[in-house]
């Protein structure tokens, strides 16, 4: 009787996971396998979207922008998150405010913001007027319709956006620190680089890694941003991983083929999140 209660009240649950997740994740894997189109029901092609993937121009540029985006943005995000997290632990003047302003721009739509930027990067933006105050050489069009410009303009927004969130969680880990080896390093005369070194990182390293993994399975997905301000250009040189898929199966039809695209990319994050979680756990062993 107790079984058939819980079943009962979990089956809205599992009917929802299996409906909108199982059975797309499994279905999209089958398709990756065939040409099917929305105009057509498509045969089986075996490996050969997996194999057209690796001479698409178009898919070897996107692959190309999304790993520039992941290694442009990641250790930026990182890195002033955790020391934005460390000034708050410190508890500075206005720390509690800092943390509200910090977090703020996670919090906000990404659409928002997006278009917000757009008008900060077009011709007659305050940013692009102040880089021509400044004497600095911007583009004459705004830096969202320059090759050399867009997508570093997205990435620089991106990192912006991201920071405030990891902040929160690197504060987390920080006051997760029992105060007693703080009180020791301050009355060993350890400065604010000394305990980040030495007591902080290997401290905080499970949440270290946690940041890690979470923060470059977002950036291989970024999305939002692309469509909301380039649409891929100027050129393909904003296109990523996720909007070729968009572009491959909602705008020319491929499903097939985007469905291919679209594991691959899953391939991808997962050996990369499995390197990253071996490489840091091995640290710690060494480090234990």
């Amino acid at each position: 009787m107790r079984r058939h209660i819980i079943l009962l009240l979990t089956a809205p649950w599992l009917l929802t996971l299996i409906v909108f997740w199982v059975f797309p994740v499994v279905y999209s894997f089958w398709l990756s396998f065939t040409d099917h189109s929305v105009f057509s029901s498509g045969t089986f092609v075996g490996l050969d979207n997996y194999a057209r993937l690796f001479h698409d121009k178009a898919f070897l540029l996107a692959l190309k922008n999304t790993a520039f985006f992941v290694v442009g943005t990641i250790p930026f995000t990182t890195v002033i998150a955790l020391v934005l997290a460390m000034l708050i632990a410190e508890k500075i003047p206005g720390y509690k405010i800092f943390k509200a302003v910090y977090f703020l721009p996670s919090i906000t739509s990404m659409v928002v913001i997006s278009l917000i930027f757009v008008s900060l990067y077009s011709r007659d933006g305050y940013l692009h007027l102040l880089g021509r105050l400044l004497g600095l050489a911007v583009p004459e069009n705004g830096f969202l319709f320059s090759t050399a410009t867009a997508l570093p303009a997205i990435m620089f927004m991106d990192i912006w956006v991201a920071i405030g969130y990891y902040v929160l969680l690197f504060l987390a880990g920080i006051l997760a620190i029992p105060p007693e080896i703080n009180e020791a390093a301050a009355l060993d005369g350890a400065g604010f680089w000394r305990k980040l070194i030495a007591i902080t990182m290997p401290q905080i390293r499970p949440m270290l890694m946690f940041i890690l993994v979470i923060n470059t399975i977002r950036s291989f997905q970024i999305f939002i941003e692309i469509f909301v301000m380039t649409r891929g250009g100027p050129v393909g040189s904003t296109s990523t991983l996720v909007y070729f898929v968009y572009e491959e199966g909602l705008r020319r039809f491929n499903i097939g083929y985007a469905s291919a695209a679209a594991y691959m990319l899953f391939i991808l994050i997962l050996i990369l999140s499995l390197l990253q979680m071996k490489l840091l756990k091995g640290r710690q062993g060494v480090a234990g």
